[in-house]
């Protein structure tokens, strides 16, 4: 038998199955009609009505009601019926639905009964003792021991008539016993506050019994009404607080207690609201405590320690339930964990730092919240206990914890050290092991480090820049700040900087490691990509220029002179081509630095959009030379045939000779750009552009050369003319160029700046130019002119072509 049999076999027994149900769906409903009928006396209508409360079957459609059965049936009529797939149908139940109805308002009723009244009835009933005691309080009726005792009295009315309710009643029993609990701490508190009528041991030994017995008590209920209203309803107690220190270490204490009975609950149940109340009432009444009643002579020690307390106590109450119940971590668990530390650790900061006498230390206050996070990140990994985001996250605030005590407690260099080399590290940890909170703390370490990094790069600059003064008994002594070239603490730093973030670009261009943040964020991804790039070019660039900077700011600094005039003052100088050298080497270090990238490029990259990015930075670097970076040259070579201050620095030919160093990186930098333009893989043809890049800077560059030529020569003023024949020299050397590389974009642009030449000549250099000078350039000019048209006549064929 093949399998087409076989389904349709399997097809023809499902089939009879299903009218078997059928048939069997008919007779019971029939069965349960007369079973109604008879049990209510009803007619045939009573039968149809009782017929729609029981409960619907499915009903087949396409199936005849006189259906024979497996037996009667011959196997020939089952092979001529089609094989059907029918679905239930079910009908309308108004009846049911009505029920429902009226269910879901007795369910709202019920609730309002059982869970709501008694608690209003309660809290009255409290409310009328108090105002009761009050009145009483007010006409002197009653001794304050009266009072007590009676209120004592009237929460153990509660208490009993609530143990005597338990089996029967247990929800009520369950709010009389939080109401009598919340009286025996009101009262007490009260007791020992107002009257004095305990000692302090007697008072808070009671609380602690009280606080057990809650404890127990709610546990034996499984109530979590009794913890809410016997303990977070004791909260009700700080506003009672006085303003004696003693007072508020008396208030810290007994909060202490109450917060001891939700560690406990927390540990066998942790009931969230009941954590959560506590915690935003505890850090509430902290915080508007330490803002308007601390002192820090009085307060001090009792601010840390009891901060620490109420800290651990949510700390590890939060901890118990995850371990316990090995629940799943959300958002909810970060949010509460970060509140928790951050609150603790601002108290913590604002107390020490403005303590003169433990300001410094803030920072290892810092590192010890590092350590209480990693001490619960190790058992947590050891012992594998929750959920592993959890652990993450105490990971993650181990690290932010160091991360911030490293500025507080280091300066300068170091924290830059520290943020890169963490930064590195998390991306690394992140990236590898594919743990997206991680990854995620990485980014803003990264930015940190970077602007850390940009910082000490400014303050490295600015030291170079002027005069420190070293401060001694009796005068000041002025002293100039020498930083070794390389070979320094900024360039160190630099160098690690650099490092990390070519580790982290490395990491994350490798196609063995996968973000786990890529299902989420693709496009957050492909940014960070970017920055990360960006921000490695600049951790390799910006060193050698800072390096460069500040080497040249020394020299600068290093040459003044003081000199007595005629009239007795004083004439300073300094070296001033120091400063132009400096211009010219910074820009020289940035061609060669674009040299390097661009054979990278070459080598590495395939991607076009990259390629444009690069030619676009390069003519930016290209036009800041031609128009900055010749014009310090110019100023170079002035100060070389002036010979103005040579009696008091050495001026010599290196004036003149480091031009041609940048001549040839900007040959360089051309090159580069050529290669880069015959790339394969581009989609646009980057050639025309690049000729026009190089014409123009070539031109630039032999523009600028003459002028130079002519000022070695005592010429200067010569240059309108030669500049015109230059240009127009130059315009022919394009066009022939065009018509032998058969270009025509070269040729159009060989013949529009010879028209740019004419203008000049006619409305800037002729009204200057002597009547020999005007000879020769019209001359010039005119034999360039037939030069172009004899070439465009002889050769108009290739040119047409």
């Amino acid at each position: 038998m093949d399998k087409k049999q076989q389904i349709e076999e399997l097809l023809r027994k499902l089939y009879i199955v299903e009218s078997k149900q059928t048939v069997f769906g008919r007779e019971i409903k029939k069965l349960r009609v007369e079973i109604e009928g008879l049990k209510n006396e009803t007619s045939l209508k009573s039968k149809v009505e009782g017929e729609s409360i029981l409960k619907q079957k499915p009903i087949f459609r396409d199936i005849p009601s006189d259906f024979p059965s497996e037996a009667k049936k011959d196997k020939s009529q089952e092979k001529q019926e089609p094989i059907r797939r029918h679905k239930p149908v079910f009908e309308a139940q108004p009846k049911a639905i009505k029920e429902a109805k009226i269910h879901q308002k007795s369910s709202i009723e019920k609730f309002i009964g059982e869970n709501v009244i008694y608690i209003i009835a309660i809290l009255i009933i409290v409310l009328g003792v108090g105002i009761g005691v009050k009145y009483a309080i007010d006409n002197e009726m009653i001794s304050p021991l009266t009072r007590i005792i009676f209120a004592y009295l009237v929460g153990a009315g509660l208490l009993g008539f609530a143990i005597y309710l338990k089996p029967k009643y247990e929800k009520f029993s369950a709010g009389l016993l939080s109401g009598a609990m919340a009286i025996f701490y009101f009262v007490t508190f009260m007791g020992y506050d107002f009257y004095g009528l305990f000692p302090k041991e007697m008072a808070f030994g009671l609380m602690v019994a009280f606080t057990i017995f809650t404890v127990v008590a709610s546990l034996n209920y499984d109530r979590q009404i009794i913890a809410h209203i016997g303990l977070v309803g004791a909260y009700a107690v700080p506003f009672l607080l006085s303003d004696g220190s003693g007072k508020v270490m008396i208030l810290f204490i007994y909060m202490t207690i109450i917060n001891l009975g939700i560690l406990a609950i927390s540990i066998k149940k942790y009931w969230k609201p009941l954590y959560l109340n506590a915690f935003v009432l505890t850090w509430l009444v902290v915080l508007s405590w330490y803002g308007m009643k601390y002192n820090q002579e009085e307060h001090f020690s009792l601010t840390l320690i009891f901060s620490t307390i109420f800290f651990l106590i949510f700390y590890i109450s939060f901890l118990a339930y995850k371990i316990r119940k090995e629940e799943m971590f959300n958002a909810g668990d970060v949010i509460l964990m970060l509140f928790n530390s951050f609150i603790f650790y601002g108290i913590g900061f604002a107390t020490l730092s403005t303590n003169i006498q433990t300001e410094n230390l803030v920072g290892l206050f810092t590192l010890g919240q590092a350590i209480i996070h990693f001490g619960v990140s190790v058992v947590l990994y050891k012992n594998k206990l929750a959920d592993r985001n959890l652990f993450y996250l105490a990971s993650g605030l181990v690290l932010v914890f160091i991360t911030i005590a490293v500025p507080v407690q280091l300066d300068g260099n170091w924290v830059t050290l520290i943020w890169s080399l963490q930064a590195a590290l998390l991306f690394w940890i992140g990236r590898t092991k594919k743990v997206g909170v991680y990854e995620s703390l990485s980014f803003p370490l990264m930015i940190l480090a970077t602007f850390s990094m940009l910082q000490d790069w400014g303050i490295a600059l600015q030291v170079s820049d002027y005069l420190s003064y070293e401060y001694t008994t009796d005068k000041i002594l002025p002293k100039t700040i020498q930083i070794t070239p390389i070979f320094n603490v900024i360039f160190l730093t630099s160098a690690i900087f650099a490092a990390s973030f070519f580790a982290i670009n490395f990491i994350n261009k490798s196609d063995k490691y996968i973000s786990a943040l890529q299902e989420k964020s693709s496009s957050f991804l492909n940014f960070i990509t970017v920055v990360i790039t960006t921000i490695l070019l600049f951790a390799l660039y910006l060193p050698l220029v800072v390096e460069i900077s500040v080497y040249f700011n020394q020299l600068l600094a290093a040459s003044k002179i003081e000199i007595m005039g005629k009239y007795d003052y004083t004439e300073t100088f300094f070296n001033y081509d120091l400063y132009h050298y400096q211009a010219i080497w910074i820009l020289n270090y940035t061609l060669l630095f674009f040299i390097g990238l661009g054979f990278y490029c070459i080598k590495k990259v395939e991607n076009q959009m990259q390629i444009i990015l690069y030619y676009l930075a390069s003519i930016v670097i290209l036009f800041i030379f031609m128009t900055g970076g010749l014009f310090e040259l110019s100023e170079l070579r002035e100060s070389y045939i002036s010979q103005e201050l040579s009696k008091y620095y050495e001026i010599g030919s290196f004036n003149l000779m480091i031009r041609y160093i940048s001549f040839g990186l900007v040959a360089g930098l051309l090159v580069t750009l050529f290669r880069l333009a015959k790339q394969d893989f581009l989609k646009f043809n980057f050639i025309p552009f690049f000729d026009f890049i190089l014409h123009v800077s070539v031109l630039w560059l032999l523009s600028a050369e003459l002028i130079h030529i002519l000022n070695l020569s005592s010429n200067a003023d010569a240059y309108k003319l030669g500049l015109s024949i230059l240009w127009g020299v130059y315009s022919l050397f394009v066009v022939v160029l065009g018509i032998w590389k058969k270009k025509k974009y070269l040729r159009l642009g060989g013949l529009i700046w010879f028209g740019i030449t004419l203008v000049k000549l006619f409305f800037y250099d002729i009204a200057a130019l002597s009547t020999i000078s005007k000879v020769i350039v019209f001359l010039s000019l005119g034999i360039l002119l037939l030069i172009i048209s004899f070439l465009y006549n002889k050769y108009k064929d290739k040119i047409e072509e």
